[in-house]
């Protein structure tokens, strides 16, 4: 439903974004990730239709242009700050977007907002404030929602409760677009990763498939560490050393086992590194690096 191609974005001359490509089914949460400045937040705001850029982007076949807006009808987005008018109530924010004030009303109680909405926004907190601005995204059934850090000064339970309303809607075919720091809880939702550096997709993959491949290493100690370390380089086995013990991959585990076999060694300690989901994708952005550097 949504679909990127050959996208460049520019501020001034400057290039910010290269050749961006993907597309997005619907009912797909998609993580957009990535450290500062790799160009997440400019990829949604291109999206939006207010940034300059080269190439196409269409919504269920709708182009997106500077200048033609019409496409976004069915978007919801929050990006960097909730657009909010502090003197109004938060009930009076949200009517100025609703067209149904049924689905406003159970937009208010799905965020547990029932007990300050009709307050003043001048004196709410962080959170109430973001919490807003996800409702404001959430309004009139959009086909595609962009979330630009919505976690941002959320407690545990704000985050619990916006976490379950992404998969409702997701699982009711909403498309999500998600941006955050917050990796453990961008991992529980997301359906699909795509990972960005200095404005550039080095990653799109499912998410399932993203995890297959950076399954968890393991450490092992054998009967002789320098015969295994042989027969790990001869058969061009990836290892490394950690305190005398070597560190390999689960996918190589059975023929290690068969090398060893072979030469009457066995396996002493066989212990799984568990590896966070944080630690894989600063494994893959150190990866690129030395990629970038090998260039």
């Amino acid at each position: 439903m949504l679909e990127i191609s050959k996208v460049n974005t520019f501020v001034g001359k400057k290039e910010i974004t290269k050749n961006i490509n993907f597309k997005i089914s619907p009912g797909e949460v998609v993580g957009l990730i990535g450290p500062n400045g790799a160009g997440k937040t400019t990829i949604m705001k291109t999206i939006l239709g207010v940034m300059k850029f080269t190439g196409q982007i269409s919504l269920n076949k709708m182009v997106v242009t500077e200048n033609n807006h019409q496409a976004l009808s069915n978007v919801g987005a929050l990006i960097e700050h909730p657009a909010i008018y502090p003197f109004l109530s938060g009930r009076e924010n949200l009517e100025l977007y609703a067209q149904d004030q049924q689905d406003c009303q159970q937009i208010i109680s799905l965020l547990q907002m029932s007990a300050y909405i009709d307050n003043k926004c001048k004196g709410y907190s962080l959170g109430m404030k973001q919490k807003l601005g996800i409702a404001i995204a959430l309004l009139n059934n959009p086909k595609l929602v962009i979330l630009d850090e919505p976690l941002n000064g959320l407690d545990v339970e704000a985050t619990i409760v916006v976490r379950k309303i992404i998969v409702k809607y997701a699982n009711a075919g909403t498309t999500f677009l998600i941006s955050s720091h917050i990796l453990s809880e961008l991992q529980k939702v997301m359906t699909r990763i795509i990972l960005v550096n200095h404005g550039e997709i080095i990653v799109d993959q499912k998410i399932s498939d993203f995890n297959r491949q950076n399954r968890p290493q393991y450490q092992i100690q054998t009967d002789n560490t320098e015969l295994t370390v042989k027969l790990l380089q001869e058969k061009q086995l990836q290892f490394s050393r950690d305190n005398g013990e070597l560190i390999v991959k689960q996918a190589d585990l059975f023929a290690i086992q068969d090398l060893l076999y072979q030469q009457r060694q066995h396996f002493i300690k066989l212990t799984p590194i568990a590896i966070n989901f944080e630690q894989l994708i600063m494994n893959e952005l150190k990866r690129q690096r030395g990629e970038d550097d090998a260039k």
